[in-house]
């Protein structure tokens, strides 16, 4: 009752349109979703893998929320809409994450052991966003939507594009539960083309200065 009191209050946090715990309770899937998995995962580790695999899929039915019996969930877990969300086996998810519909922790291929990303605590994975292999994303990290993450992201940075590239958030302190933003995200590469185009713009206006000055 503990747990199911903080993942409450984690959604009330997080969600602007959460009126009282009683609402989220009874409404929310993901919340229905995350109990069904405390059943399936005790199942799973009590070798009733069988049950553990009803139960998850009755959940997927009901709630449009796939997450394998075998993948860990920390505390105060938090699915926003929730949708297409899939979860594989080997996933482990920290304390305080937050996840959006369409989001999948997934493996590459057909490998034994573990094959699916670990996120770290207070991470959020933004809609769309497919995380996928046996790698970890740091602390305090966030992966933007519809981003493809292939390898580790360190604490503390951001993840944006198809593959996805690193940005770090230097020396600023995050916090998602007040603060959730998935769209303004900083892009590396987009930073590095205004700079160019900047920097083209400066060349073609000196070149034209050079040609009006030679006819002159």
């Amino acid at each position: 009752m503990t747990r199911l009191g903080e993942t409450l209050a984690a959604y009330q946090a997080r969600d602007p349109a959460a009126r009282s715990k009683l609402e989220i309770f009874l409404l929310y899937p993901g919340v229905h979703a995350t109990i069904y998995h405390r059943i399936a995962h005790f199942l799973y580790c009590h070798h009733l893998k069988f049950l553990a695999r009803f139960v998850s899929q009755w959940s997927r039915f009901w709630t449009g929320i796939e997450i394998h019996p075998g993948a860990k969930i920390g505390r105060r877990f938090v699915i926003d809409h929730g949708m297409g969300i899939v979860i594989g086996e080997t996933a482990e998810v920290g304390d305080d994450c937050l996840i959006y519909h369409g989001v999948t922790l997934g493996g590459t291929g057909k490998d034994q052991g573990k094959r699916h990303p670990t996120l770290g605590n207070n991470v959020m994975v933004s809609a769309g966003a497919k995380v996928l292999g046996p790698f970890k994303v740091g602390d305090n990290s966030r992966i933007a939507s519809n981003a493809v993450v292939l390898s580790e992201i360190p604490p503390d940075a951001t993840a944006v594009g198809v593959p996805a590239r690193v940005v770090r958030i230097a020396g600023e302190k995050v916090n998602f539960a007040s603060s959730v933003d998935q769209i303004h995200i900083t892009d590396p590469l987009q930073k590095e083309l205004q700079a160019i185009t900047s920097r083209l713009e400066f060349v073609e206006q000196l070149l034209e200065e050079q040609s009006h000055g030679s006819h002159d």
